[in-house]
């Protein structure tokens, strides 16, 4: 049997934030996955300044795809308002195993299945030992279900459905863009480019709402389509995959003796936007700082309104001068076909 003294279960970005913080200060870490890194992860993979601040990222450095959006795009009805301001978008395919990497913690392919308490730690799956142990695995956690599912059941009227895909598109219009209950959904569909002529296209809303309108997200999706082909998307073809988490809802019990959820695990996402990434790196930076700390894990202010970051992005764009926009190598899109982010 192998001991550590952490066991993070989940190298998305909270697993990776909170083993990026506790190998820092020297701490015996180990990541378990069921996935091998790079893998697939459906999401539309927009970043903040404030993302990018808590992970001391140097964007010059970055090696991967980040486009940078000076503006994002709303549309509500016949109203389209340009909102200037600084976001980023990255594929969740190459940041999230940067991120992995650059955490320098050993992480091994595992599919948690049963998690039992023993004395002042844990026992996985009869294969491994640790004292502390961090749920880090998203909304289908394996630490969720085994320890927190009972103190903190899902609030279904919270859960989001969703339908996206990411295509290799030369697009022309390099804005984010965000369409607000189209046709009746109760949320928003989206258009974020990335560099080097990648695009992520979706549509996302309240499932339970969804259902008792009698609505369906396929047909969402499907109206959707149609309108980016008539536009922004010509000739693009589509295979599109779902996925469904939670917005941030009550919270009761987020660390249990020496076990804590973080990220989608705890369902953190904002309730305006359903924006995941902050919440999830700032509740693994604090579960990494409990555990060297003995600081209190408490999750109550880890999730903000996604509108009042693009509102401080505004207000911060607006005292200083945006240099050049994006890193996009021109005439470098691919042919306008799909291709799902997990085949290559």
């Amino acid at each position: 049997m192998r001991s550590c003294e952490v066991i993070i279960v989940g190298g998305g970005p909270a697993g990776s934030s909170a083993a990026w913080r506790l190998k820092r200060a020297g701490a015996d870490v180990l990541v378990l996955d069921r996935e091998r890194f790079p893998r697939l992860k459906l999401c539309a993979g927009w970043i903040t300044p404030e993302v990018v601040r808590e992970l001391e990222m140097d964007l010059d450095d970055y090696p991967h795809r980040l486009l940078t959006f000076p503006r994002l795009r709303v549309h509500y009805g016949r109203l389209s308002v340009p909102v200037p301001c600084v976001q980023h978008s990255i594929r969740r395919f190459e940041w999230d195993a940067w991120l992995l990497e650059r955490a320098g913690a050993p992480v091994e392919q595992h599919n948690v299945r049963e998690i039992v308490a023993d004395g002042a730690g844990y026992v996985i799956d009869g294969a491994y030992r640790c004292r502390y142990l961090i749920g880090a695995g998203g909304t289908r956690c394996p630490v969720y279900r085994n320890l927190f599912r009972e103190l903190n059941p899902r609030a279904h009227e919270l859960q989001i459905v969703t339908l996206e895909h990411e295509i290799e598109y030369d697009w022309q219009d390099r804005d984010c863009h965000l369409w607000f209950c189209e046709q009746g959904l109760p949320g928003y569909s989206w258009y974020v480019p990335k560099e080097s002529g990648w695009l992520n296209v979706g549509v996302g809303g309240f499932a339970e709402r969804i259902k008792s309108a009698g609505q369906d997200i396929k047909a969402h999706w499907a109206q959707f389509a149609a309108k980016l082909d008539g536009g922004l998307t010509r000739g693009a073809r589509y295979d599109p995959a779902g996925y469904s988490y939670f917005l941030r809802g009550r919270v009761d019990v987020v660390r249990r003796d020496n076990a804590f959820i973080t990220g989608d695990a705890a369902g953190l996402a904002s309730r305006d936007l359903g924006e995941g990434i902050g919440p999830a790196i700032r509740s693994g930076l604090r579960a990494a700082a409990a555990i060297l700390e003995g600081a209190a894990y408490r999750l109550d202010d880890v999730t903000g309104m996604s509108v009042s970051s693009i509102a401080r992005s505004m207000l911060s764009r607006a005292a200083r001068p945006l240099g050049p926009h994006g890193r996009r190598r021109a005439g470098n899109g691919g042919a306008a076909h799909g291709l799902r982010h997990g085949n290559q």
